[in-house]
């Protein structure tokens, strides 16, 4: 932001920073609301609306009637001054989503794996198909957000921890990307993102130290300490599939895909969605998911009631080592395996916890609806374009 601190524009460009939030927050509002949440002055207000709208950054929609006096005008953001797109990568397919500075999704397209397609011409492809679909194209994006398994290495630039992505290991794809689109693309970790979800609208909100614990075909962790994602050295950090515990084979071979399902070991070995199938068929429960096993155990006395005892333990001790090393407030239970277990595995995963660990952390189920991780891509990616798009210094 240009200028001094206390000068006259930077004092203006904070207060339009102040109401455009405000805006996105509670919608259309009327000069006097505006004046009220800003604490300005009635003619403050009315400059600063003033200057907005010839910014082209917010418009006026209909005015508020059936009160006393002249009915008052309504101004909200025009949604349209930035578009921004949010993917979520899976070995299966890409599925991308397009959004307006508002947050409203506006176009949702997904792309499986092509024989003979590289991994920026998928996404491309992605990206694509939802900016058709909400009638855009490419010039209208301002920011790019992609959440895939594994970690992108900030020294190297090389995905890890996913070595059952093929194509995602390049050192130049995220280059390729942005030239592909013209954006900024930001490549973060799917549960960091699942996690920025779960502090916007779920079970995190308002707690700047948690773990959110993510069980589901992979096994990871997010981790925020003071409000900020702990990503490590290597963007690693809550890659716990991995962590070593009794009971499951040690994962060896670092990135190898054969060192185990999705290169995985350990913590994922016990608790992933393949792991808790096998469970529930080591007790005569026939599944083909970990909902359905689960599902299944929960409507079964004796054998159900087995599934889930071993599952709350094997669960309750891969946090009780997470929980010794980083100590957080909450802990949030996040994926297919944690959702389909519900608050009969969260209460016996948190009554197995208490005995292994000294720190007694709140546990919660996940309270985002829908897709997490897509969820938190574009959250991450507003919070970008409105960076930009927002300022007027």
């Amino acid at each position: 932001m240009a200028g001094a601190p206390g000068t006259p524009r930077v004092l203006r460009a904070m207060n339009d920073r102040a109401a455009l939030d405000l805006l996105i927050a509670h919608g259309p509002l009327t000069r006097t609301r505006l004046g009220e949440l800003t604490g300005l002055s009635k003619p403050t207000a009315s400059q600063l609306l003033t200057r907005l709208e010839a910014a082209g950054l917010v418009r006026r929609t209909g005015s508020v009637t059936g009160r006393p006096g002249p009915s008052a005008q309504l101004y909200e953001i025009d949604p349209g001054i930035a578009h921004v797109a949010a993917l979520a990568v899976d070995p299966e397919g890409i599925t991308a989503q397009v959004a307006d500075i508002a947050g409203t999704v506006t176009g949702e397209h997904r792309v499986r794996p092509e024989e003979g397609r590289g991994t920026a011409e998928l996404v491309a492809l992605a990206v694509d198909g939802a900016l058709a679909a909400a009638g855009l194209d490419r010039t209208a994006l301002h920011h790019t957000v992609i959440g895939t398994p594994g970690a992108l290495d900030p020294r190297t630039g090389v995905l890890r921890y996913a070595p059952h992505l093929p194509g995602w290991q390049s050192r130049t794809l995220r280059g390729e990307i942005t030239a592909a689109l013209g954006t900024p693309v930001v490549i973060e970790n799917d549960v960091n993102l699942a996690a920025v979800a779960e502090q916007h609208a779920g079970a995190a909100q308002g707690c700047g130290d948690y773990v959110l614990v993510w069980a589901d075909e992979g096994v990871g962790a997010a981790v925020v300490l003071g409000g900020r994602l702990l990503r490590g050295a290597t963007g690693g950090a809550g890659e716990i599939g991995y962590m070593p515990l009794p009971g499951a084979p040690l994962a060896r071979g670092g990135d190898d895909a054969t060192a185990g399902p999705d290169g995985g070991g350990g913590f994922q070995m016990l608790v992933s969605s393949s792991a808790v199938v096998a469970l529930a068929r080591s007790h005569g429960i026939a599944a083909g998911t970990a909902s359905e096993a689960l599902a299944r155990a929960a409507e079964l006395p004796g054998a159900g009631d087995d599934v889930f005892a071993e599952l709350g333990r094997r669960l309750a001790v891969g946090l009780a080592s997470v929980v010794a090393v980083v100590d957080p407030a909450l802990v949030v239970l996040s994926g297919a395996v944690c959702r389909a277990g519900g608050e009969r595995l969260r209460a016996m995963t948190e009554a197995e916890l208490t005995g292994l660990a000294l720190p007694r952390p709140e546990l919660r189920l996940s309270a985002v609806e829908g897709r997490p991780i897509l969820t938190g891509a574009l959250r991450t990616a507003l919070a970008a374009a409105r960076e930009t798009a927002f300022d007027t210094a």
